[in-house]
């Protein structure tokens, strides 16, 4: 007596065998294929200097990339090995058409085109001490936004305030670049503790500065800039501050 069942059951784990096999040749497929040009490439049982190297694949052998981690490349060798492979090395790879193989370090030019940016900058806020992260998004080369929060630390009083820029680098090919910018946003003065205490004041202020970016290397780049703030108290007469500040910022 035929087993329908058992047959069945037969049938759906042969063809789940058959979609995984074809899932896993369609995923092999889509890996990029590179020929080693060099000599040899090492392979690092991880994404590091300190991992061990365990295998060497020869000049003329291609490697299928897989993924990339920081300056490291997951590589599958022909005979299955699956090791790490430094960026430097991969610069020594060329692609099927026979082309240097380009591993898309961050640079100058991506410096140019950056999409966004972040970092902390130190400095001195109307004669106190303050601290600023920020966060930048770039809408082209020359046009970009910030927000910005800071902290500042005065004899007689806690400064903190939030800002939101607009901001123009006219020259974003330069190594050096140039910025002006403008801004508003929020200022909350916290006097220190005093036989009278007065009360915390929350203001609404303007500004306008200028600065520059210095490119490094890779992702990194440093800050300088003087900012012109105007608190718009209620009092008949506004405050008129001077900032300047110095700091170190990553792009993306």
């Amino acid at each position: 007596m035929i087993d329908f069942k058992s047959n069945i059951k037969r049938l759906l784990i042969f063809i789940l065998i058959i979609s995984c096999t074809n899932a896993v040749a369609d995923e092999e497929e889509s890996y990029q294929r590179v020929e080693i040009a060099d000599p040899f490439i090492e392979l690092h049982t991880g994404p590091g200097r300190g991992y061990p190297v365990f295998y060497i694949v020869e000049k003329g052998r291609q490697i299928q990339l897989i993924k990339k981690k920081t300056q490291w490349y997951k590589v599958k060798t022909p005979r299955g090995k699956v090791g790490w492979v430094h960026e430097n090395e991969m610069e020594h790879t060329l692609t099927p058409s026979g082309e240097q193989y380009k591993t898309n370090k961050p640079d100058q030019e991506g410096f140019i085109n950056r999409d966004y940016e972040a970092g902390a900058l130190f400095g001195d806020f109307g004669g106190a001490n303050v601290m600023s992260i920020y966060a930048g998004w770039n809408w082209t080369p020359n046009i970009s936004t910030e927000l910005v929060l800071s902290q500042a630390l005065g004899n007689v009083s806690d400064i903190q305030f939030v800002n939101l820029n607009i901001m123009h680098q006219p020259f974003p090919e330069w190594r050096v670049s140039p910025y002006i910018k403008i801004g508003s946003g929020i200022i909350e003065t916290k006097p220190r503790a005093t036989l009278v205490l007065p009360a915390d004041r929350k203001d609404e202020m303007v500004h306008a500065g200028v600065g520059f970016r210095v490119y490094i290397s890779r992702q990194f780049f440093i800050r300088a800039e003087y900012n012109s703030h105007t608190i718009l108290t209620s009092r008949n007469d506004n405050d008129e501050v001077e900032e300047w500040k110095l700091g170190f910022s990553v792009f993306f």
